[in-house]
């Protein structure tokens, strides 16, 4: 069986439009974020400590960015019903938080899975960023169902046109897009 081709997003071409149901029963659609900024963020599974230190991190920031018109939508890749559960997760909103259990958004955003770059970031840090994880009260379990351990997170921006102008395909699952890069773009 031929390995298929990892898709990635290119600078300067319109994101991939999609018109979604957030876990809040929010109908979510890219196009109506036209005049807006947006920061696209694809994590892991509901219990990841790197994701959900990532997240708690950006709702740090979420009264700035919005009040600079960018606007943040997140995707998980657990089930509704898992993120509904959390109260972590309950607490992003007004952030769009998506299930996207079969990730069918994350192959249309190139969202990478590596076995390898996951257990190289597991065996190097996971233990400091559990206890991280545990000292902001962010929830730390095992996978449930379909959730994977090589998914690698990314990050993208969009302009107010829908076009997307950074990418930020991870390395490893703490390699993220620095908050000033994020600022910076919001003010630009």
């Amino acid at each position: 069986m031929q390995k298929q081709e990892r898709l990635t997003l290119d600078l300067n071409a319109p994101a991939p439009i999609f018109k979604v149901i957030d876990i809040f029963d929010r109908e979510i659609d890219l196009t109506k974020y036209k005049g807006k900024k947006a920061l696209i963020a694809f994590f892991r599974h509901a219990g990841c400590p790197f994701c959900n230190t990532r997240v708690h991190n950006l709702q740090k920031h979420y009264e700035v960015l919005k009040s600079k018109r960018l606007e943040m939508i997140f995707f998980f890749e657990s089930k509704k019903e898992l993120l509904k559960s959390s109260h972590f997760h309950n607490s992003i909103s007004p952030i769009p938080l998506i299930s996207d259990p079969d990730k069918t958004w994350y192959h249309k955003y190139g969202v990478e899975s590596s076995g390898l770059k996951s257990a190289k970031s597991h065996f190097t840090s996971f233990f400091q960023q559990v206890f991280e994880a545990k000292k902001k009260k962010v929830p730390v379990h095992w996978m449930s169902g379909n959730e994977s351990i090589k998914t690698i997170p990314a990050e993208f921006l969009m302009d107010e046109k829908g076009i997307i102008r950074k990418v930020h395909y991870a390395k490893g699952l703490r390699d993220r897009m620095a908050i000033d890069e994020i600022i910076e773009f919001a003010n630009s």
